[in-house]
């Protein structure tokens, strides 16, 4: 017999009564009835219960371990009573009388419990995260992630592609976050960087005519935590492909992400191939975001055309100013007490916002403070545009710019979420199509890149040379669900004179551009095909297929929002000795002084 298990603890069944099993894992709980003990036995596939009668010369020992100890168990595997067995358990209809009882590692006492459902402190929870992975939900999401990978990888490769393996230690890129850096020990003064992705390695890679690159690639970013984002690493589905229209790489995709979601998604609806294609633009107009949660069924109108020199003084000098003044419907709000106004009125000052004006529309008109100082057909244009009637309400954002376009999507996420409109149980996909290639930096007044750097403009270098820069769209694009950007790509910029023309607009000399990417240009000298491809992040796809609100649940050992890995004490600091061997000194922030209180005289 195995020294340590002739089963897992979810293999035994009630044809298996009357055998000899031997079970190792770990004591998941222990419950005592009047003389026979009862331990739930845990390992990786599942639970069988072990009963030790009273008398049993292995009593001492099972009484006397903790829980989450690790024991090794033999017994006869014996049909459980018609009244004790656990429909829940596949190994429910059996357990096994131990014979013997062997303590393989003694647990000591549980800074929390592995068993039952309690929610723990986060910091806790990731100082001691290999007792969290214990735990049956946590458990359930990383072997989630791992069926996931497997599937993308067989997915991508029933498709022609090959995975390969591209450098950790590389150069820095401007990817739009901070490198992780590398001190280089041989080259003093010079440092490697951590590659935010493996952008220009994979187009390499085309120009090597390998065709149809993949790999789950590790990405590293010197950026803060989200909800949404891990901070200094994730994981994404790096692929690209050479001769591809950015039509061909959605048809590549689609499928992909398709069938992920219904293998994963637990009966949840999923949107079917192809997924619609959304301009940029036009997201920004209708759900005041690049990243538009299809669920909610809310569009935004334009209506600046109604307030302009109207009796409503506010939004008229806005709209004579240059700003717009966009409606948000709410239908069937008309009913709502006058606190649910109140409410959203009060929500909109905490975001910065002014307040959030409204219109009620009943059979005889509009009413609300808007209505009352707006002409009745201005009312009845709104009402029509935003397709509403009598028992809706609509809602407005006003200002300029990308600020009265966010402001706004935000207010349809929550006049959504109140009126629950938001469609439950769905994974609603979306192409966002036609970036601008540059945008304005608000604060330096220069342009910038406002996507991918390495994307091919559309026009090309004609459109580079003749076109106001921040009117030239770019092939880029992103894979949206649920409000949630998937993944960016882009067709790339193959060819070098267009690449310089490019980095030039946004600040870039052509010395610089040679400097910093000469590797990829040179290779575009030798004859590089067009090419494209795409990155949906894994930790998301995985988040989202798990129902979970924190991508920290979905990743094995992920830092905390501060970046710090509880568990093994990262970042530590690092001794003089070190620091010598890599030609570095610290020049460390001084701490703020603090503040010194004067003596009181008192008397």
């Amino acid at each position: 017999m195995h020294p340590y298990r002739t089963h897992s603890c979810a293999a035994l069944r009630a044809e298996d009564a009357g055998a000899t099993a031997r079970l190792s894992g770990w004591v998941h709980s222990k419950r005592d009835h009047g003389g026979l003990l009862f331990i739930d036995l845990r390992d990786h596939a599942g639970i069988t219960q072990i009963v030790i009668p009273a008398g049993s010369v292995v009593m001492d020992a099972a009484e006397a371990v903790r829980v989450e100890s690790v024991v090794t168990v033999t017994g006869e595997v014996v049909l459980r009573d018609g009244a004790t067995r656990n429909p829940n358990l596949p190994t429910g209809d059996i357990e096994v009388r131990a014979k013997e009882f062997v303590v393989q590692s003694a647990a000591a006492v549980l800074p929390f419990q592995v068993a039952g459902q309690e929610h723990y402190p986060e910091d806790l929870r990731l100082k001691y995260r290999y007792l969290d992975l214990r735990r049956d939900k946590v458990r359930r999401n990383m072997m989630l992630r791992a069926q996931v990978i497997a599937s993308l990888r067989r997915r991508m490769v029933e498709q022609g592609f090959t995975e390969f393996q591209t450098p950790i230690l590389t150069a820095s890129s401007p990817e739009g976050a901070r490198d992780f850096l590398v001190p280089a020990r041989m080259h003093p003064g010079k440092f490697y960087a951590l590659p935010q992705a493996p952008q220009q390695f994979k187009q390499l890679a085309m120009v090597a005519g390998l065709d149809r690159y993949f790999q789950i690639a590790p990405c590293f970013r010197d950026e803060a935590a989200r909800a949404d984002r891990s901070p200094g690493e994730f994981y994404q589905l790096d692929f690209e492909m050479a001769f591809a229209t950015q039509e061909e790489v959605f048809a590549t995709l689609e499928p992909v992400m398709e069938g992920v979601f219904r293998e994963f998604g637990g009966g949840r609806e999923v949107s079917a191939a192809p997924f619609v294609r959304i301009p940029y633009a036009e997201a920004m107009a209708v759900y005041g975001s690049d990243k538009p949660d299809l669920r909610n069924p809310l569009k935004i109108s334009d209506v600046t055309e109604a307030f302009a020199g109207s009796g409503f003084g506010l939004f008229s000098r806005i709209a004579a100013d240059g700003g717009e003044i966009r409606a948000i419907p709410a239908p069937g709000a008309g009913d709502r007490p006058r606190g649910f106004f109140d409410k959203l009125n009060n929500w909109a000052r905490e975001n910065g916002a002014g307040g959030l004006g409204y219109i009620v529309f009943e059979a005889d008109g509009g009413k609300g403070p808007i209505a009352k100082n707006l002409e009745a057909e201005r009312v009845e244009a709104i009402r029509e545009k935003t397709g509403l009637k009598a028992g809706d309400a609509v809602f407005f954002a006003a200002g300029k710019g990308d600020d009265v376009a966010k402001f706004s999507g935000l207010v349809r996420t929550r006049i959504a979420t109140e009126l629950d409109l938001i469609e439950k149980d769905a994974f609603r996909f979306c192409w966002i199509v036609d970036f601008p290639m540059y945008e304005l930096n608000e604060e330096t007044k220069q342009i910038d890149f406002s996507h991918n750097p390495f994307s091919m403009p559309q026009g090309g270098l004609d459109a580079l040379n003749t076109q106001d820069p921040l009117k030239i769209k770019a092939y880029q694009y992103d894979i949206v669900c649920n409000g949630i950007e998937l993944s960016s790509g882009a067709i790339r910029n193959h060819l070098p004179e267009v690449m310089i023309r490019a980095f030039e607009i946004a600040g870039y000399p052509e010395s610089e551009v040679e400097a910093r990417f000469g590797g990829m240009l040179n290779a575009f000298r030798y004859g590089a095909p067009p090419h494209g491809g795409s990155a949906p992040g894994v930790d998301r796809m995985v988040m989202l297929l798990a129902d979970e609100p924190n991508i920290r649940e979905v990743i094995l050992f992920p830092l905390n929002q501060q970046g710090e890995d509880l568990m093994m004490g990262a970042p530590a600091p690092v001794e003089p000795a070190r620091l010598k061997e890599l030609s570095l000194a610290l020049d460390l922030p001084k701490p703020k002084p603090t503040a010194k209180t004067e003596p009181t005289n008192v008397g």
